[in-house]
């Protein structure tokens, strides 16, 4: 399947013309797979959490947000797939466009895929999230360590809803915190806090 038919939704959800969101032109580019989670103050305040998969940015809502607590077990609802470019995306979505509100990058950088199969063969990452659980190591400016993605509800071919965890794996030296008040956290590109970004857009 093509960039063009993976951003099918997310294009037909979105007005270019009323919102500076990426339509999405750019090429995957080479090297380490990317990540980032942005915090976003739509009608619900959320976590949004996107990995890189090809072309893709593959997303998930995660209304708690992820921890570096193995003991936490997030709630990830999937969403459509956007561009490479939403890495990038931090300011306001015009009130009454999809998902208006403000947005933040809260967390970005590479992740390595660790998924196998029984006999401890490496699997194609792609294909592991297909099946309905995936393994990954990141290495962001917040989050780091090995995490999993796991379906526990619904396939997306069976017409029903999907519903994952998103799961800290045990180990390390200490265990590690849990996710940040998302109102007080702070973007990692630009220092800034959710209600500094609104103010800033509402002088735009």
């Amino acid at each position: 399947m093509g960039e063009h038919e993976r951003l099918r939704d997310y294009r037909g959800k979105r007005h270019f013309d009323r919102t500076r969101e990426p339509e999405g032109r750019r090429a995957p580019s080479g090297g380490e797979p990317r990540f980032v989670v942005q915090i976003h103050d739509a009608s619900t305040l959320h976590f949004d959490f996107r990995l890189q998969v090809d072309d893709v940015l593959k997303s998930w809502a995660v209304p708690k947000g992820p921890s570096a607590d193995p003991k936490d077990r997030r709630l990830a609802m999937p969403t459509e797939d956007h561009p490479l470019e939403y890495e990038e995306f931090e300011g306001v979505i015009q009130e009454g466009e999809y998902g208006g509100g403000a947005v933040i990058v809260w967390d970005r950088g590479t992740y390595e895929p660790l998924s196998h199969d029984r006999k401890g063969r490496p699997v194609d990452f792609e294909e592991s999230l297909a099946r309905g659980h995936a393994t990954f190591r990141l290495n962001g400016s917040k989050l780091h360590g090995e995490y999993a993605l796991t379906r526990f509800r619904g396939r997306k071919d069976d017409g029903e809803g999907e519903a994952w965890l998103l799961v800290k794996a045990s180990g390390g030296r200490a265990r590690g915190h849990g996710t940040p008040d998302p109102r007080r956290a702070r973007s990692a590109r630009t220092g800034r806090t959710l209600a500094q970004v609104a103010a800033d857009g509402r002088e735009e």
